[in-house]
């Protein structure tokens, strides 16, 4: 069976670039950067021996070398093979191609790198915007006044955070 796994980074992007056919698909729209995303998961529970994993490119599978190695691996230990249409590369566990995974781990560590350059620019911007006085961050989502009323008034910190709606550690920092 052919499976197929999209993926992009946020709600607001579309999968429409990453097109191709197969017999059952997993999409999710989340960062690739976090190791716990559900459809990835999903994906690698449904598979089974003999089947082919399909994704478009690397960088959409994993944002760094060891986290991709590590699916591959784990997918290739169950016998299924993983494809990138992108790079030209496949991967299976009867198959071991030197210079298959040599060039795996040049690209991983290509899409490693571009992550971290990226995050590097998102903090140099926002500092940049903070010395300007724009960037104040996100808005305040937590009612700090009424948290430490209500412990002024004697509520427990349990209390609080359920009639809140947050968790008990957000109380504490509001708190202190």
């Amino acid at each position: 069976m052919k499976i197929g796994y999209r993926r992009v980074s946020s709600e607001s992007q579309n999968l429409d670039r990453q097109d191709f056919v197969c017999d059952k698909m997993f999409e999710e729209k989340v960062s690739g950067a976090k190791r716990d995303r559900d459809a990835l998961a999903q994906m690698i529970e449904f598979a089974r021996e003999g089947d082919e994993v399909i994704v478009c490119s690397i960088d959409r599978l994993a944002r760094d070398l060891r986290d991709l190695q590590d699916i591959i691996q784990r997918l290739n230990d169950k016998g299924v093979s993983v494809s990138f249409l992108k790079e030209k590369l496949v991967f299976s566990g009867d198959a071991d191609d030197a210079f298959a995974r040599l060039q795996l781990q040049m690209m991983g560590a290509f899409a490693e790198f571009e992550r971290n350059i990226i995050r590097q620019r998102q903090a140099e911007g926002i500092a940049r915007a903070k010395s300007r006085g724009v960037y104040k961050g996100r808005k305040k989502t937590v009612d700090e006044n009424r948290i430490c009323k209500m412990k002024a008034e004697g509520h427990s910190v349990t209390d609080i955070a359920e009639i809140v709606g947050v968790s008990r550690m957000t109380v504490y920092r509001c708190i202190r």
